[in-house]
């Protein structure tokens, strides 16, 4: 939170519901990965009023955007300035030994849910000496973790379903991948074609430099459905809502991150009515609702036996092959808007692969990839002459 608003801190309002929002999505997908992982429910709000699938409830939301913004606004601001008063070395060994207690607790957690010391000795296979010392050292770790997550989330001590059932409610890695790609076509179907209705234009809308791939939309199919699979015969507004409201903060969070990592603006509703900060509009949550309900009622069925039909003819081969495409493919645009950002602040070509970048990626050529790409100055110069219009119409 501290990281994705801090561009809503001079605002109370908005930063209070960004934050509830972003924070019940996120609680909401963890409870629900969480549910996947190992098909039982962490907690459940079933029992209180304004609940939604018993992941989150309104009372905690609004909790979440109040300890959000209290710690956006002023607690945030008071542990860095305590940080600042200890001596360079004390700080030092202070945070790398919380890096190391949180990694720990890290690997005590996952063996907990996995048991994983029941595997341990036949993974490594040392001696019997060492063999029984580390199955002891992970038995207690794993345990007394154990115990401490039983104790929090009581509702996982619920018995397992039957494994069949399990096995029909959950997407394999391989089929979310093939979501993924399917997801990501589509994406960018829908949009060139959303942008030839709507302002006459051909535009290219891909997210990669090789193909027509929308990350942003590949990923949200495949979420979407890893996540609302077995909910997917309720009823239709029960999918548009959870769409409207999680594809919201799904997308701010991407605006967000496109900006920190490329240092480019590759959309802004700045101009549209009931935006968030340029990143996010009522009408386009909107159509994150619709389009869940459209590819859970009708195209996903389609998708499912699409996928089944190519890993039954080519097997795994296919999907080796596009998985390494798409690493690459990923990669190097990775490396080229880095490079096209770079390269609009005035830094020379000096590494190899910068002057690969200039020669097959240069200005032209990014332009024609990712039009609507501004750099954050252009961002705050249109802000700017947009509220100086709105001022003297």
């Amino acid at each position: 939170m501290t990281v994705f608003f801090q561009d809503l801190k001079g605002d109370a309002f908005f930063l209070f519901l960004g934050s509830a929002a972003v924070a019940t999505a996120v609680e909401w997908f963890t409870g629900k990965a969480l549910e996947s992982m190992n098909q039982k429910r962490w907690w459940d709000y079933t029992g209180k009023r304004w609940n939604f699938d018993g992941y989150i409830c309104l009372q905690y939301s609004a909790l979440w955007g109040l300890a959000e913004f209290l710690a956006v606004r002023y607690v945030n601001a008071l542990i860095i300035g305590l940080y600042h008063i200890l001596p360079t070395l004390a700080g030092q060994v202070l945070v790398w030994g919380l890096v190391a207690v949180g990694l720990l607790d890290l690997a005590g957690s996952w063996m907990a849910v996995y048991h994983l010391e029941e595997k341990l000795p036949r993974v490594f296979g040392w001696n019997r000496r060492l063999q029984k010392w580390t199955y002891g050292l992970a038995a207690n770790l794993s345990g007394r973790i154990d115990r401490r997550i039983r104790k929090a989330y009581p509702s996982t001590r619920q018995e397992e379903e039957a494994d069949a059932q399990k096995a029909a409610e959950r997407c394999s890695l391989t089929q979310l991948f093939w979501l993924f790609v399917i997801g990501a076509f589509l994406g960018d179907v829908v949009e060139t074609l959303f942008c030839r209705v709507t302002v006459g234009v051909w535009m290219s809308r891909s997210s990669l430099v090789w193909g027509a791939f929308s990350v942003v939309w590949g990923l949200a199919i495949a979420l979407v459905t890893a996540l609302l699979y077995r909910s997917r015969d309720k009823q239709e507004f029960h999918i548009f809502w959870i769409g409207t409201f999680l594809g919201g903060a799904y997308e701010y969070i991407c605006s967000v991150f496109t900006e920190l990592v490329f240092g480019k603006v590759f959309w802004d509703y700045s101009g549209m009515p009931f935006n968030l900060g340029g990143r996010i509009n009522l009408l386009y949550c909107f159509f994150w609702g619709i389009a869940a309900v459209i590819w859970m009622k009708v195209l996903y069925p389609k998708a499912a036996v699409l996928i089944g039909f190519i890993l039954r003819k080519t097997g795994r081969i296919l999907t080796v092959f596009l998985a390494v495409f798409l690493a690459a493919d990923v990669c190097v645009s990775v490396l080229a808007l880095i490079r096209y950002d770079s390269r609009g602040n005035g830094v020379e070509a000096v590494h190899r692969w910068e002057q690969v970048m200039d020669r097959y990626f240069d200005d032209a050529r990014m332009q024609q990839i990712y039009p609507n790409a501004m750099t954050l100055e252009r961002k705050r110069f249109h802000a700017v002459i947009q509220m100086e219009e709105e001022r003297c119409p």
